[in-house]
């Protein structure tokens, strides 16, 4: 059976050859276990285990001792929400956050909500974007935390999150961001962006699936958290369990060959990508753009398609790999909450894609693709009571 061109980009991406060469000493001449301190095994493990600590934070601004390695970013994102709200809970119980975040996000707010925190859920405008003075206005003497992520991972809207940030310290509230999505595609700087907390996965970047890390800033002042997994103290107390040592080194090497690579994939990527929106449009009446056009990940385009149904699309285009939204959340039949968010009607968010492309798509890639998406909406067009044109 042929495979379809993977435009799936945003879900997770191939492990880089590069990435697996790094990788595969870990599994046999370097197997110990990083925290075995008492013999060469050991340290050996823990040796690769620290350099890959101290790669990844050069870069991103940080200092090895901030860097915590997890399972991924939905471990990095709890992580750092609870473990940060339940330090502060008795003075500073309010956390501030935005409608479009990843369910990772989401989800951890509201457990909080449920142990009787108070959660804010910010809106965001119709390109998805959040206006900073919203968080301004959210932010009360009792707020503790707010999480604003980079990226979205369904529209690639990018967020003011510097500005979020610096308004966020005048007040002394603590802000994490999910950089899931941005790292790797755009310039992640913890120091640029004045984050105290951030969050990563391997698996988005050309890494491996099963390791993230979370920045937590320990200067001025130190940031203290409350563990969610407890057994054994690894990780400075705040994450127990045995470093998954080719992980961490597959993701240091990803991370670095993203950044090198950066520069000319954004350019590359933001063509292919305006080169499928404009294919797919100029053939097209009622096509909308989800996303802020002058803000947005340069491989992510999200189109709606009026008087479709989505699900019908999604299986007819068989020439592409796509999602109708998140990875997470794709089984699920509701229409997207990023979608309805930015005021898309629940018609119009069901008859969304969501591409992303990545090191894999070519130039021929998009001409198939969007002669694929052309046709198949012409069809259901054709048949559809949905459509009045």
């Amino acid at each position: 059976m042929k495979l379809p061109i993977y435009m799936d980009y945003n879900a997770t991406t191939p492990v880089d050859p590069r990435v697996l060469d790094a990788m595969l000493p870990c599994f046999s001449d370097h197997f110990g276990n990083a925290a075995s301190r008492t013999h060469p095994y050991g340290w050996a493990a823990a040796k690769l285990a620290e350099s890959a600590r101290a790669r990844i934070a050069v870069a991103i601004g940080a200092h090895p001792e901030e860097i915590v390695f997890t399972s991924g970013a939905t471990e990095a994102n709890n992580l750092a929400i609870k473990g940060f709200a339940h330090t502060v809970r008795d003075h500073r119980g309010h956390v501030v956050t935005c409608a479009t975040e990843h369910k990772a996000v989401l989800d951890p707010c509201a457990a909080l909500d449920r142990e009787g925190f108070a959660v804010t859920i910010l809106p965001v405008d119709s390109d998805g974007r959040l206006d900073p003075q919203r968080v301004a206005e959210a932010l009360t003497p009792r707020t503790g935390l707010a999480s604003i992520m980079l990226a979205n991972n369904e529209t690639g809207t990018l967020h003011q999150v510097a500005t979020i940030a610096a308004l966020c310290r005048e007040r002394g509230v603590v802000l994490h961001c999910d950089a899931t999505q941005a790292a790797g595609k755009v310039p992640v700087d913890v120091n640029a962006l004045g984050v105290d907390l951030l969050s990563l996965s391997a698996h988005k970047l050309y890494g491996p699936k099963g390791v993230g890390a979370l920045y937590v800033r320990r200067r001025t002042p130190r940031l203290h958290l409350v563990p969610i997994l407890d057994g054994g103290g690894h990780e400075q107390g705040m994450r127990s369990g045995t470093l998954n040592v080719p992980g961490i080194v597959g993701f240091a090497r990803a991370l670095e060959i993203a950044i090198e690579m950066m520069p000319a994939e954004r350019a590359r990527l933001g063509a292919l990508r305006d080169r499928l929106q404009d294919a797919i449009r100029s053939c097209l009446e009622a096509v909308t753009v989800n996303g802020d056009a002058a803000h947005r990940l340069p491989n992510t385009l999200n189109l709606s398609f009026a008087g479709v149904d989505g699900a019908a699309l999604l299986v007819g285009v068989r020439e592409a790999a796509v999602a109708s939204g998140s990875a997470c959340t794709s089984a699920d039949p509701k229409p997207s909450h990023v979608l309805l968010a930015m005021g898309r009607s629940k018609a119009l968010a069901n008859a969304s894609l969501r591409f992303s492309l990545g090191r894999g798509n070519t130039p021929e890639d998009i001409e198939t693709v969007a002669d694929a998406v052309v046709r198949e909406v012409t069809r259901l067009r054709r048949n559809s009571p949905l459509w009045r044109r």
